[in-house]
């Protein structure tokens, strides 16, 4: 039998984690039976809890998996990049941004019914959180962040943008002026 390498077993895991992004994202956490996992990746259960130890580990992992993509994203270039590129995938018709907002608005959901599902994401909602004040503390380092308000706030602020970025695409409400909004929420932390 064939030995199977790291890259073939990582892409397998990959495609595994798009597949499971969309159906979470149609059929929600409770929706999404493994005859349905087993259809949407197109592979056994066998197959797919071979990567994954469960259906709420795969989850996770897909969550974990956008968190970590917000997280870099934030580093490089701060959160409201991520909007604009949530905005971006919203108009592309190819992109996957029906799965990454039905992820977050699963998120959303088992945060609120899930304690030990909360408990295990706090390290996660920390990582953006940390990730995005110290982008903003750097920021402010290099003069270009307003000096009149604490950077917790500007935190708290870009956290409130993002999140009714998402929740207004959630809705299927059309972008609009959007961009302009970004452009007036990244005005806002500037210093002038």
């Amino acid at each position: 039998m064939p030995r199977v390498s790291q890259d073939q077993l990582d892409a397998r895991r990959h495609e595994i984690l798009s597949a499971a992004r969309a159906c979470f994202a149609r059929f929600g956490y409770e929706g999404a039976t493994v005859r349905r996992l087993e259809e949407a990746t197109g592979m056994s259960r066998g197959a797919i809890f071979h990567h994954f130890r469960d259906k709420e580990s795969l989850f996770l992992a897909v969550a974990e998996d956008d968190a970590a993509t917000m997280v870099e994203t934030v580093t490089r270039n701060g959160l409201v990049q991520v909007m604009r590129d949530l905005l971006e995938r919203a108009g592309n018709s190819e992109g996957d941004t029906a799965g990454w907002l039905g992820t977050q608005l699963e998120v959303a959901h088992r945060l609120r019914t899930d304690p030990a599902f909360a408990k295990r994401w706090s390290e996660r909602s920390a990582a953006i959180a940390d990730a995005t004040r110290e982008r903003l503390e750097r920021q402010r380092d290099a003069g270009v962040l307003r000096q009149d308000v604490p950077v917790e706030v500007l935190t708290q602020f870009l956290e409130l943008a993002y999140d009714g970025l998402v929740l207004h695409l959630a809705t299927g409400r059309p972008p609009g002026e959007l961009a302009r909004v970004l452009d007036l929420v990244e005005e806002a932390v500037r210093r002038h």
